[in-house]
């Protein structure tokens, strides 16, 4: 959709004109005139179209963005969220994240499963030759399942079990190398010039995920504690788990703009992401 298809400002509205601005596009948006996923039109063409400054332009976008109808990336434009009404999903951002020329997925969690899920596609799509990065790299942060965990535990009698760690750490190893491996295939047929899996794995109980988008976008999500009845040694075992598959993800994005909420939650992030990989994460065991 163009700038010059959207509606006229009232010439009698008292209200600022970044507000009006921003709700022409708030009723673009939820009619879906504009889709979810579309790029707006750049804060260019909306200023030339109402005649106004950049600055007023960049307000009401920041208005739809707090309302989170919105996300802005640097350098690309701001987008109609993936999903309005709910936490954005994360599979569509991380498609777009490769086609970006250097691709950067940096993963904390429990087990890498939904992950796995979610960049299976863009991968195929990089075999078959339709995506064309120059380097895919990923850093993939799990916890050490070799050490007494409170989640996963037993639930009756309540207390850490091996047997039980040892089943959520095979659930781990399948999702973390069937990544390793297709990534490294992509190197070695010389598909993508650089291209390489980290896992490293600290000691903790894991209760949250974090995914960083080519370290300027940010999603986040708790891992919900569930007691559940599982098969382990051909036994059923009652255990305290977590809850990981389509829990909500919330999202950040670098927008440029100082004290955005989003662009120091996305730092905070990368900050914190760095400095447990670069000090108490060890090189993980399968």
């Amino acid at each position: 959709m163009d700038a010059r298809d959207l509606g006229d400002l009232e010439p009698d509205d008292a209200r600022p004109t970044s507000q009006q601005i921003a709700n022409v596009l708030r009723a673009a948006i939820l009619t879906r005139r504009f889709a979810p996923g579309e790029r707006l039109p750049t804060q260019t063409d909306l200023a030339e179209r109402y005649g106004v400054a950049r600055e007023t332009v960049k307000t009401a976008l920041r208005i739809l963005r707090d309302d989170r109808l919105i996300v802005t990336r640097q350098g690309s434009g701001a987008y109609v969220r993936a999903q309005t009404d709910r936490p954005v999903g994360l599979r569509p951002h991380i498609e777009a994240a490769f086609e970006q020329p250097q691709v950067t997925i940096d993963f904390a969690g429990f087990s890498s499963e939904t992950l796995h899920g979610a960049v299976q596609e863009p991968l195929d799509k990089i075999r078959a030759g339709r995506l064309t990065p120059e380097s895919v790299q990923f850093r993939i942060l799990l916890p050490d399942l070799g050490q007494p965990t409170v989640v996963p535990s037993r639930a009756e009698p309540a207390g850490d079990d091996p047997a039980v760690r040892e089943r959520a750490a095979r659930i781990a190893r399948r999702h973390t190398e069937a990544i390793a491996e297709t990534v490294g295939e992509l190197a070695t047929l010389g598909l993508v010039r650089h291209a390489t899996t980290e896992i490293r794995a600290y000691g903790t109980t894991v209760l949250s995920k974090l995914y960083i988008i080519n370290r300027e976008e940010v999603f986040f999500g708790f891992y919900p504690v569930v007691r559940n009845t599982v098969s382990v040694d051909k036994q059923a075992v009652p255990i305290f788990d977590v809850l990981g598959k389509d829990v909500p993800l919330f999202h950040y994005a670098i927008s440029g703009d100082d004290g955005d909420a989003g662009d120091q939650f996305v730092e905070q992030s990368r900050l914190w992401f760095d400095s447990v990989w670069d000090t108490i994460a060890h090189e993980y065991t399968p």
